[in-house]
């Protein structure tokens, strides 16, 4: 049995008869992309662990070999197309998330449900989460065991959701701890989440060691280990939960933190589903400080050692932070990313949205490869730099979403630009990225040196890297607008209703152009 409790901010450390902050409910209760696969899996071993039982021989009674009673009574057990025992199996879960569903508050209940907040004017209320006095401070005190800081970043968004200051207060908190008595230097463990959103496949060991550039240029101390995970596709989480439970021992406290929406309560949900642990769900939503407070988790690791899920580091700098919810789910990367790669001249422009616009200035190469890499709900468009302004008054909140609307380009900033010089040696692969945080990336393939401008609105973070993903796609994107489905039968739609009013109107007038001509005609009789 296991809990989670809200942690006490003075000697809520070692107070093993803290309260419990909600009622048990069983995790496998919800359902989820990966639950059937993981369920199978499970039942297909169970199975094969009793044909090994058997041993390749039909057993001639009970008593003979290994053979049970419980082994006959399985060789008799009713046998089960696979959707029948997936339906069965989801009937099972719904009857006990009914029996033991758990009371939440009507935020959690409106972020679960709806994907966003009960209240905004009371969510803006809310005070940041300070990492120094709550995190930092107590790794510098002397503990049972060597605590472990699972420092958990999206790589979908390494740059935009990489917690720098945390990292430097990390850093700065070590730095002390070594200078002291203290031999329990804390471990600091980095987990990549949601990797199946990149072509992963395609990098190999490259994006570890990519993953370690990047946290060594943004200042992270040293690193024991790196981890690159996908709760919903069951990539490494038993490997990763191995590893924390082994470094934490039977004492230690596990730390886990990371930016807003990285996935840290996604993938303590997982590793619970690993252990098969009652815990209360935590909850899951693409909204900014979903996480209110620390929560202790009991049960996922073993013995007295604890494991605390921390509230989001909130980054103003990320485009997310500017946006609506609907906005939000726009530019939400939900699908594996793939490339959509233009061949660019100097003067000419990539819009990503109303958004952000990358300019080439002037180059020593004829042409330039750039590659977007970006949600695929985004309408993208290439065109000539000097119609860039006009572009932006005619299309942004139309045709080049988000925004949504028109009238919320104001609202969201001045359009400022930074230049930036690039440089490269092939045009085969990717030399180098250009990231704006929390909306994507443009990756350039170039033979030479040219000189680049981002526009975007004044305050959202523009990161200049090695390339993550070195190959683009496969064919090029012609120039003008590149716009998904969705936004295409709007703009349809929307033409359409237009041209109906326009026909409308025309008749109107022919009608009463008629009876004025009707009335003459009597008048004359």
């Amino acid at each position: 049995m296991s809990f989670i409790e809200e942690e006490e901010e003075d000697g809520g450390e070692n107070n093993g008869s803290s309260d419990k902050a909600g009622m048990e409910y069983d995790i496998e209760g919800f359902a989820s992309d990966w639950d059937s696969d993981w369920e199978d899996q499970l039942e297909e071993d169970e199975d094969e662990k009793w044909r090994k039982e058997l041993d390749g021989f039909s057993p001639p009674g009970v008593g003979y070999g290994n053979i049970t009673e419980e082994t006959i009574q399985r060789m008799k057990k009713e046998k089960l197309s696979k959707s029948e025992r997936k339906r069965r199996a989801k009937e099972a879960k719904r009857v006990e998330a009914e029996q033991d569903s758990a009371v939440v508050c009507a935020r959690c209940h409106s972020l679960r449900n709806y994907g966003l907040v009960k209240n905004d004017k009371a969510e803006n209320l809310i005070p940041d989460f300070d990492f120094d006095r709550f995190i930092s401070s107590r790794l510098m005190k002397r503990s049972a065991g060597t605590p472990v800081v699972v420092m958990v970043v999206d790589c979908s968004d390494f740059d935009g959701s990489f917690p720098k200051r945390a990292a430097k207060s990390l850093f700065k908190a070590l730095e002390g701890r070594g200078k002291s008595k203290l031999n329990e230097t804390p471990r600091l463990v980095l987990v990549g989440t949601k990797v199946d959103l990149l072509p992963w496949q395609q990098m190999g060991v490259r994006l570890e060691r990519w993953v370690r550039g990047r946290a060594k240029a943004f200042g992270a101390p040293k690193l024991d280990a790196v981890f690159l995970v996908s709760v919903h596709k069951d990539l490494a989480v038993r490997n990763l939960l191995s590893y924390i439970k082994e470094s934490a021992g039977p004492r230690s406290n596990v730390w886990v933190i990371g930016a807003q929406n990285a996935g840290k309560s996604t993938l303590i949900n997982g590793f619970a589903k690993k252990q098969g642990v009652k815990i209360t769900r935590l909850t899951e939503a693409a909204v900014p400080g979903t996480t209110l407070g620390i929560l202790r988790i009991t049960g996922v690791l073993p013995a007295k050692a604890k494991m605390y899920d921390t509230p989001g580091l909130l980054h103003p700098y990320i485009m997310a932070m500017r946006l609506n919810n609907e906005e939000r789910k726009m530019i939400e990367i939900r699908k594996e990313l793939k490339p959509r790669t233009f061949r660019v001249k100097a003067g000419q422009s990539v819009h990503i949205g109303g958004l952000t616009r990358l300019d080439v200035l002037k180059s020593s190469a004829q042409t330039i490869y750039i590659t977007v890499w970006t949600s695929s709900n985004v309408p993208l468009h290439l065109g000539k730099t000097e119609n860039a302004e006009e572009l932006r008054e005619k299309h942004f909140g139309i045709r080049l979403q988000p925004p949504i609307d028109p009238g919320r380009v104001p609202e969201l900033g001045p359009w400022t630009e930074r230049c930036i010089e690039v440089s490269g040696a092939s045009w085969d692969v990717n030399s180098m990225d250009i990231a704006v945080s929390g909306l994507g990336w443009y990756s350039l393939g170039l033979k030479g040196t040219a000189t680049v401008a981002v526009w975007t609105f004044e305050g959202i973070h523009v990161t200049e890297r090695d390339a993550m993903i070195l190959h683009r796609a496969q064919f090029l994107e012609r120039p003008g607008f590149w716009l998904p489905i969705g936004i295409a039968n709007a703009i349809g739609e929307e033409t359409r209703k237009k041209n109906e009013n326009k026909e409308t109107e025309r008749r109107r007038r022919e009608d009463l152009l008629l009876e004025e001509d009707l009335v003459l005609e009597d008048s004359t009789c």
